[in-house]
């Protein structure tokens, strides 16, 4: 079944027939420029043997778009008004599962029973390859593309919208302003790039600030490299609470109960780290060699 050109016309008529209001919010802000659309899902290169996961379906439109080239496509919408608007919009969508939730548990999880019906679609087949693809609400798409990095779930990719600032800091370099502890986490795991810019018009209700349309690769050769992620994670985290400090004095609060100062100063001029350097001046390599060598100890 295909859905109605999305357009600004064609939402702001579709919401008043049924008395909807977009919710800032749950950063509910729909994608009206039909090319881009189109470019999402190119991006994802989709075939029968992908399972697609796609974080707040909205009315459906890219919804039915993706089941067209996807094996399955597992939705998942907060919003009852529009969760229900989707499932008219793709009923005879077969490969679809949409559910009414919140993809998230809590701030630093993912809703375990989302993962569960993931687990299930892929164990269950067809499709064996796992892609989030989504126009994610601006207020969830940190916790979301980061937590979903964290799981074991073998996605291939991600394609997302979102907030350009956002887009800046999971493609930063180093020594850069947009370089902090979310760029290190996902560049150890995945491979970035920005594919497009987006501006405010290409969505209604507009938002205040451009977009940008990312492309992640995870790379299981990079999450090779991780002896412990879920301690590299909070490593990195506690790393850049004290930005504005030196390596030492970003190191200390966290290591005091392990490492004297003096101690702290040796092993990190012992393996080639100025203790008075800047966290964000390191790379993404640099950043796990510290940390290997701070969880030894002194």
């Amino acid at each position: 079944m295909s859905t109605p050109r999305q357009t600004q016309s064609y939402l702001r008529n579709l919401f008043a027939a049924r008395g909807l209001r977009p919710k800032s919010k749950l950063g509910q802000c729909f994608l009206i420029d039909l090319n881009l659309m189109d470019l999402i899902v190119k991006t994802a290169e989709l075939s029968r043997r992908d399972l697609v996961l796609e974080v707040g379906c909205g009315t459906g439109s890219l919804t039915c778009k993706l089941a067209a080239e996807a094996g399955g496509l597992l939705g998942v919408e907060i919003d009852r008004d529009f969760f229900e608007l989707a499932r008219q919009n793709t009923l005879m969508e077969k490969n679809v599962l949409l559910v009414n939730a919140d993809i998230l548990e809590s701030k630093h999880r993912i809703n375990s029973k989302v993962l569960e019906t993931l687990e299930k679609m892929l164990s269950a087949g067809p499709a064996d390859r796992l892609k989030l693809v989504s126009n994610l609400p601006y207020v969830v798409a940190t916790p979301v593309i980061s937590n979903l990095l964290l799981t074991e779930l073998p996605f291939e990719r991600m394609v997302v919208t979102i907030q350009w600032e956002l887009a800046e800091r999971l493609a930063a370099q180093p020594g850069t302003k947009d370089y902090g502890a979310l760029t290190v986490l996902v560049q150890s795991l995945a491979e970035v790039e920005i594919v497009r810019r987006l501006p405010p018009q290409a969505f209604w209700p507009r938002p205040k600030v451009d977009s940008g349309l990312v492309l992640i690769r995870p790379s299981a050769q990079r999450r090779a490299r991780h002896a412990d992620l879920p301690g590299f994670h909070a490593f990195i985290r506690d790393l850049y609470l004290h930005r504005r400090k030196n390596l030492r004095g970003a190191l200390l609060p966290q290591l005091a109960h392990r490492f004297t100062k003096p101690q702290l100063d040796e092993a990190l001029t012992g393996h080639g780290f100025d203790p008075s350097g800047r966290a964000e001046a390191l790379s993404v390599e640099e950043h796990l060699r510290l940390f290997d060598v701070l969880r030894k100890g002194p």
